[in-house]
């Protein structure tokens, strides 16, 4: 099939694989998908200060585009947790969540974020998420996590804490009014929150939302019967519109564009990494190879598909894609199915939505907060690198005090700045050759001590202009510690990679240890920085007799270069030409 035809309808690449054990497989992965979207679809858009259905309808003709024009098998995208709270604190500042006006402004932002992914995957700058780092991803999810708790303090406990209150302004509130929390209330969201966690501790395969739904639901039906509303302070969250996404279209002023677009790309950027992380850990299991080109594409179509069809920003869903698997979808058409099973139950099960009470969601929404925190990782980023656990807390920190955009901005900063500080500062080792080997072979351990006249490093990092201080200093200090080591080795089986930079700092230190009496040689060089070496015209300056190959027997010529009187009073004979130790004359 001709390539052009695969890169406009790729799921004709998996099609194939479609039979009749698979569709059995994937309409069973979708019914179980469909069943799980139903509480999580509610609770997203009520993060996201959207109606209720509008997190169901995200999830159905979006998700079907991305799994259709998406390169994996197994990732299933819709409404997230992380998204959704994105969209709720950028766009409440310009509008009253739930308002008319709000939804116009999320659809705009939905359509910006679409168009942003399709760009970056028709230039194939897949690459691009790998700048959005773990640590970062892992910060933010934990301070969205507590975000989306403080925002259902009012709900769960029945206190007067203004909506969009910071987090320090609702602790404040909440020790205040302790006195005034609502009983009926409280007990409501705290039976919805502990028969979800004991339904996913006892019964993992029961859809545990659901569950803790049904549970508070029917005590707060129970309790405003006894009691009746008045008394219970019971309000539930209404009931949903019954039927297929309508139609919707964007806010198309220039004022509201020049608004949304700079937190459209930032949402884009988080929504991507999400999305194509998940795919990759999916692969890992599966054994399928990921195009992230393709997963940008295919994002992106989905969420300018759902601006047009009532569905706000949507990306991949860690929990949804590995429910998916464990269930064993086979293809895409899982997804597919999915989102038809949700529209048929929410056909005959949306009327039920005007009994689920505000405070039962608001002891979901803080079982879907509780998940978000990775203790796992957190702890094992604490024991890696303090560095690393810098970042992670940085992001978490400025997830809660700034706008969650900048949040995503100031991770991928000091991501950024952390890597540059490694990769500017290459480890620079003093290493020796192996004892009893014909050909040598470097290593930090083998007790040796130096040669009088050759000191042997091995560089691992790359060559590149910000390093090249860091190894001009690097030079300098071997001089300093021992001026008789005029020449020196470089091990360069570390380098992967020299730019201009760095060749003509290797020309520089040649020249200037030429100029007095001594040499640089390297030995080990990889093909491509080689190639790079010689382009430039270095590998001329340097001189070919300076390089010398793996396998080679560098030692043996290198010792006819040292000056031999040095040589013949020579003790230590580190290297096996020299002979055996002890048979130099001493000075």
């Amino acid at each position: 099939m001709h390539p052009l035809v695969l890169r406009l309808l790729p799921f004709l690449r998996w099609w194939p694989r479609v039979n009749r054990v698979s569709f059995r497989a994937d309409v069973l992965a979708g019914l179980t998908g469909g069943l799980i979207l139903v509480p999580q679809g509610v609770a997203f858009a009520t993060i996201a200060g959207m109606p209720p259905e509008y997190g169901l309808y995200a999830a159905m003709l979006p998700a079907v585009v991305a799994a259709l024009w998406g390169s994996s098998w197994h990732l299933v995208s819709g409404p997230t947790t992380a998204i959704s709270i994105v969209v709720f604190a950028t766009m409440s500042p310009l509008a009253e969540p739930g308002s008319p006006s709000f939804v116009a402004l999320v659809l705009t932002l939905t359509f910006f974020v679409g168009v942003f992914q399709l760009l970056l995957g028709i230039l194939r700058m897949g690459t691009l998420v790998n700048f959005v780092s773990h640590t970062v991803v892992i910060g933010f999810t934990s301070g969205a996590a507590v975000l989306i708790a403080a925002s259902q303090v009012k709900n769960f406990f029945g206190l007067p804490i203004p909506r969009g209150a910071s987090v320090a302004t609702v602790l404040q509130g909440l020790f205040a009014h302790l006195p005034d929390v609502q009983p009926w209330i409280f007990l409501v969201a705290l039976v919805t929150l502990l028969a979800c966690a004991l339904s996913k501790y006892l019964w993992p395969r029961l859809p545990h939302m659901i569950v803790g739904m049904v549970a508070g639901s029917a005590l707060a039906a129970a309790l405003n019967a006894w009691l009746g509303p008045q008394a219970t302070g019971l309000g539930s969250i209404g009931a949903l519109r019954i039927g297929f996404p309508p139609l919707s279209s964007p806010d198309w002023s220039w004022d509201t564009a020049q608004r949304i677009a700079p937190i459209a790309a930032a949402v884009a950027l988080l929504a991507l990494t999400e999305a194509v992380s998940i795919a990759r850990a999916m692969a890992l299991s599966s054994g399928q190879r990921i195009d992230g080109n393709q997963e940008f594409i295919g994002q992106g179509l989905s969420n300018i598909v759902g601006a047009f069809f009532s569905g706000y920003a949507s990306s991949g869903s860690f929990n949804r894609s590995g429910l998916n698997y464990v269930a064993g979808a086979q293809t895409p058409l899982a997804a597919v199915f999915s989102a038809g099973f949700l529209l048929l139950i929410m056909l005959f099960l949306a009327p039920l939505a005007q009994y689920l009470p505000t405070a039962a969601m608001a002891g979901i929404l803080f079982v879907v907060a509780w998940g978000l925190i990775d203790t796992t990782q957190i702890v094992e980023t604490w024991r890696a690198s303090r560095s690393e656990f810098g970042v992670l807390m940085a992001t978490f920190f400025a997830t809660l005090t700034l706008q969650l955009e900048f949040a995503i901005y100031v991770g991928v900063g000091l991501s950024l700045i952390l890597y540059l500080r490694r990769t500017s500062q290459p480890g620079v080792e003093d290493v020796k050759p192996v004892p009893e080997r014909s050909t040598p072979i470097f290593s930090t351990d083998t007790g040796l001590p130096d040669c009088p006249q050759l000191k042997i490093v091995r560089i691992n990092g790359s060559l590149f202009f910000g390093a090249v201080n860091h190894l001009q200093e690097a030079f300098q200090a071997i001089d300093e510690a021992n001026p008789a080591h005029r020449h020196v080795l470089l091990v360069a089986s570390g380098i992967n990679f020299i730019d201009l930079g760095g060749a003509h700092m290797l020309a520089q230190e040649a020249a200037r240890r030429k100029a007095f009496g001594g040499a640089l040689y390297i030995t080990h060089l990889k093909d491509e920085p080689m190639a790079t070496l010689r382009q430039s015209g270095v590998y001329d300056q340097i001189g070919s007799s300076h390089f010398f190959r793996a396998g080679q027997d560098t030692l043996a010529i290198l010792k006819n270069r040292l000056a031999a009187d040095v040589c013949a009073r020579c003790t230590v004979r580190v290297f096996a030409p020299c002979g055996p130790a002890g048979s130099g004359a001493r000075p």
